[in-house]
């Protein structure tokens, strides 16, 4: 059976999409050689910016103050040390930390304390999420959540005959986890790895919550998609706000073939003209830590 890598790419413009996906693949393509992989590498990437921004980034663009100016191009890796691994006391702390978070936003049911403030934080600061979920429709009645989700399922559908590594990043993540459990549950991912993850922040996990009790007649709990068939990687920078609540096991259950998030703090070394972005996706994906990933994914002997 035949392999093939599905990328997602997160919230914001980009890049035209086959541009987008060279640079992810450059960027996987330095993971694995600084790993000493050699393998071939077949890269799908789901692209869904054009459904919120008609209009691409364009690299040619020299003037800052144009809204279709690109800022922070793909570029390889300075190879600049990683600074020493996070101590035990700040993973201590950021852990104390979300569990404020917990307290303060999520109500014992897992529904949303202080919904309006949490509103008014994703309208603000997410404004693609905050579409996401709540856009109107379109002349034909279709709702952006639902031709955002529509790019991923037919593209897994397509290649449900193959073993599937679906990539997600930042908001991809939450679009991947919808289609995986209400657009193609029956298509199977071998493995799922979602870098820079929003799904741990407890304005993301209460509204998942709530959509599944109102499905499910007051059934609660997030557990794993049951079509993820053999891992759950979960890669996080520790200094990637986006993913600030990056313990997902924690609020994973398991799924049937007891598959839950398995959370990895990694090293983002994206930066552009000196300026870091430890949320940025070619930083991710070109970690040790997917290289190790995606070589071992497509040198697998799968039966």
């Amino acid at each position: 059976m035949s392999k093939i890598i599905i990328g997602i790419h997160g919230m914001g413009n980009k890049p035209e999409h086959r541009l987008l996906e060279k640079w992810w693949k450059s960027a996987i393509r330095e993971g694995l050689r600084k790993k000493g992989h050699f393998v071939f590498l077949k890269l799908k990437l789901v692209y869904w910016a054009s459904i919120l921004h008609p209009q691409p980034y364009n690299i040619h663009c020299a003037d800052k103050k144009d809204p279709l100016f690109l800022d922070e191009p793909y570029r390889k890796s300075s190879n600049k040390p990683a600074p020493e691994k996070n101590n035990e006391m700040r993973k201590k702390i950021r852990d104390q930390i979300n569990e404020q978070f917990d307290r303060i936003f999520l109500e014992e049911d897992g529904s949303l304390n202080f919904s309006r403030i949490s509103n008014f934080m994703v309208r603000h600061f997410a404004k693609d999420l905050d579409t996401y979920y709540r856009g109107p429709a379109d002349e034909n009645g279709d709702h952006p959540r639902d031709r955002i989700c529509r790019e991923l399922a037919e593209t897994l559908h397509k290649n449900r005959r193959k073993q599937i590594l679906l990539i997600a990043h930042s908001m991809g993540s939450i679009i991947a986890w919808d289609v995986l459990t209400k657009y193609v549950p029956e298509v199977e991912i071998h493995t799922l790895v979602t870098i820079g993850s929003p799904l741990g922040i407890p304005i993301v996990r209460s509204r998942i919550l709530s959509e599944m009790k109102n499905a499910h007649k007051g059934k609660t709990g997030l557990k794993t998609p049951e079509n993820i068939q053999n891992k759950w990687y979960n890669l996080a920078d520790f200094k990637d706000r986006v993913a600030i609540s990056y313990d997902l096991k924690s609020d994973f259950l398991p799924n049937s073939r007891h598959i839950q998030p398995e959370d990895m703090l990694v090293y983002n070394n994206y930066e552009y003209d000196g300026d870091e972005n430890h949320h940025k996706s070619y930083g991710y994906l070109r970690t040790a830590e997917m290289g190790d990933i995606i070589a071992a994914f497509l040198k697998r002997r799968l039966f």
